[in-house]
């Protein structure tokens, strides 16, 4: 930490980044610390305005304490969050009481009392935030935000770093898949494969050499992105019967229902249905990129889906050009005729589990798998 700042402030859109990067700076502000009561920490989480009060008076009265044997202290205000864009954080009188607050951190002698500060989410647009960028030993937890999909992909990047570990091509994209914009799981998902790959790379010093497959991916990370149901849907596109029934006898094992499946396979058979139309006119074809000529096909086409939602499995133009070449690339791409044969298949099976028991789900679709993937 900058010895000329007389504070450090952490801050981002992610509550888990931020108070992940606040711990290991208040780990690294206390190392030396033989006082156990010259370090403490004061809850800055208010879901009002007395509560605001209330937590920086504690934080004041914290700050201007004298440590018990003349060292040095270290005060950590944590989990702010007045400091958002919310009803809390606009109201005047929270503004006047974060005024008084930078008032304090003014005239704070660094090398008597170390204060760190952590606030999720922050309106950056404010004046505090803006002060503190400029007065503070400041970080971003996270990035700007701009681009959910990159930075999430930058958390599960640097954390495998950390480790010694490194992602295959494929093996990141399909984790942020199956995880979703989950960042807590993201980190302890990357742990985990890290764990697993490094016996992978035995002549590697430890902690050296080990690298995340997609193979791993597919075989240790649940599908919990919402929805998703991502291994049924990705077995059954890959055109493997054996794998598709066995990820059928999982998902039915475990309690699933029949619905979300059919809704899956007829989600992604949208987009292939419309990928495969392109293909085959020449409009696009599947390159390293993802598909290439999604631009040019939307500017002939695009027009055809005025009224969709702006991103739904209806509208091919809507999607990534990565991930779609990533779903129609990972087995072979079925004609346009089989692919709208699948889609009369997965109408037919929805009906036949409305006139069926529940109990008989898992043999409807078995049923499906076989119809459309034994041929």
């Amino acid at each position: 930490m900058s010895t000329t700042k007389p504070f450090t402030f952490i801050c981002g859109q992610d509550d888990y980044l931020v108070g992940r990067m606040g711990a290991e700076r208040f780990a690294g502000l206390t190392a030396d610390l033989t006082d156990e009561f010259a370090q403490e920490t004061v809850n800055g989480f208010a879901a009002n305005m007395g509560e605001v009060a209330a937590a920086l008076n504690r934080f004041r009265e914290s700050v201007q304490t004298v440590s018990m044997f003349g060292g040095k202290r270290v005060v950590w205000l944590k989990d702010v969050n007045f400091l958002a864009d919310s009803v809390t954080g606009r109201a005047e009188g929270t503004l006047k009481l974060v005024e008084d607050l930078q008032e304090l951190l003014t005239g704070v002698n660094p090398a008597e009392t170390s204060i760190l500060i952590t606030a999720s989410p922050v309106d950056r647009r404010r004046a505090f935030p803006k002060w503190c960028e400029k007065n503070a030993d400041f970080a971003l937890a996270g990035g700007d935000g701009d681009d959910a999909g990159e930075a999430l992909a930058g958390v599960a990047l640097a954390e495998a770093k950390s480790l010694g570990t490194s992602f295959a091509p494929g093996a990141l994209e399909l984790l942020l898949q199956k995880v979703g914009a989950n960042t807590r799981l993201i980190v302890e998902e990357t742990r985990k494969l890290s764990a697993y790959a490094q016996p992978l790379a035995p002549a590697a010093p430890t902690g050296l050499g080990g690298r995340i497959e997609e193979t791993h991916v597919a075989e240790l990370t649940p599908n919990v992105a919402a929805g998703d149901f991502f291994e049924a849907a990705e077995a059954f596109f890959s055109g493997d019967l054996k794998w598709t029934l066995a990820a059928l006898h999982r998902h039915f094992f475990s309690g699933g229902d029949a619905r979300p499946i059919i809704s899956a396979l007829q989600n992604r058979n949208r987009i292939l249905i419309q990928v495969r139309a392109l293909l085959d006119s020449g409009d696009a074809r599947l390159g390293p990129r993802g598909l290439d000529g999604l631009p040019k096909a939307q500017a002939l086409y695009g027009k055809h889906f005025i009224g969709a939602p702006e991103k739904s499995s209806y509208n091919l133009f809507s999607q990534n050009a990565w991930y779609v070449g990533k779903l129609a690339g990972n087995g072979k791409l079925p004609t346009l005729r089989r692919l709208i044969d699948n889609q009369q298949e997965f109408i037919a099976a929805f009906e036949e589990i409305i006139r069926r028991p529940s109990n008989a789900q898992e043999e409807v679709l078995r049923e499906l798998a076989v119809r459309c993937l034994a041929a």
